[in-house]
């Protein structure tokens, strides 16, 4: 993209609030949940999109707003879709319980397997790239690796449902949030996991009793954010034992049930959120204020990302199965 070409060899900028949409992008026919920014930067162009339509599309989402493949191969619902750290590839998993890896120009599965539970989250391991981490409608976590086609390690929570995962340090330790809330508990809400050994390390880190639907990490500090259905987002150490900062809370956006994902913009001042009346969110990441707001969608909006590259460029997704991007 000549779009891009400029950043790539300069540091990046201080991120800006975006003001003006520039695509709107509506060939899926369901709700789309996820989105993510091709990490590699040449290729950051690229937007991934998985979508209750049982289908994966990728988007040229800085010049052209134009669909530039779609992906069939799940039967059911794709709940969760990865770009590898390579950007030739999509790891995805969806509610017919498949796991595939997809080879973005012909297609085809590199790997394609039948996992005992519905999919919800997928994460590739930060540094070791043939291995990923996936969680569902199952009280396990599994660990797999691509080269073998095999699991790796299982994680057992006694919980019903993994929400989402999130790899801490080098991906020694990872996270998961869970839907484990009963009325005189809130213990294994998030869950600290030794990559390695599969022992549990806490989980005793969220003591409300509100489930977490998505978890997101700071680029710079070694902290996190859980978004959780209280509508607020809760700030923790990254570090053991993981501790819940009560002087900060991000609220005013709604939550309601739906995974609404949250993430900070790429230079660690900006902590955006979608939220299910549609807005967007942007709160000040040191004071938890709310800097702005963006009429974004009509119906929820589950994603809002920055991207890695571009400072002010933004893209997010809704219920109602549209994409958008913003600068």
């Amino acid at each position: 993209s000549e779009l891009i070409k400029p950043y790539l060899g300069s540091k990046y900028k201080l991120t800006e609030v975006p003001k003006s949409l520039i695509f709107y992008m509506s060939k899926h026919s369901g709700p789309v949940n996820e989105i993510q920014w091709c990490p590699v930067r040449e290729q950051s162009h690229m937007l991934l999109s998985a979508s209750m339509d049982k289908t994966i599309k990728v988007w040229d989402a800085v010049d052209t707003g134009c669909c530039l493949k779609t992906y069939s191969c799940h039967s059911c619902a794709v709940r969760a879709a990865r770009w590898s750290s390579c950007g030739r590839r999509i790891l995805s998993g969806g509610f017919d319980s498949m796991l595939h890896l997809t080879d973005v120009e012909t297609g085809k599965q590199i790997f394609s397997s039948k996992n005992e539970f519905r999919i919800s989250a997928l994460k590739f391991h930060p540094t070791e790239s043939n291995i990923f981490v996936c969680g569902g409608f199952s009280p396990e976590v599994k660990a797999w690796d691509i080269r073998t086609s095999k699991v790796l390690r299982v994680y057992k929570a006694a919980v019903q449902q993994t929400l989402d995962i999130l790899f801490l340090s080098e991906g020694r330790e990872f996270l998961t949030s869970t839907d484990a809330v009963s009325r005189d508990s809130a213990d294994r809400t998030v869950i600290a996991w030794d990559f390695q050994s599969a022992a549990k390390i806490s989980n005793q880190i969220f003591h409300e009793r509100y489930t977490c639907p998505s978890l997101t990490l700071h680029p710079k500090e070694s902290v996190f954010v859980a978004q959780t259905n209280g509508n607020y987002m809760a700030l923790f150490s990254a570090q053991r034992p993981y501790r819940i900062n009560k002087k900060k809370r991000y609220e005013g956006h709604k939550v309601e049930g739906f995974a609404v994902g949250c993430e900070f913009s790429p230079d660690g001042t900006l902590l955006v959120t979608g939220s299910s009346d549609g807005k967007v969110f942007f709160y000040n990441y040191h004071t938890a204020r709310i800097i702005r707001t963006l009429s974004a969608h009509k119906e929820a909006c589950v994603s809002a990302i920055f991207h890695p590259v571009l400072p002010s460029l933004l893209a997010t997704c809704s219920w109602a199965g549209e994409i958008k991007i913003w600068q």
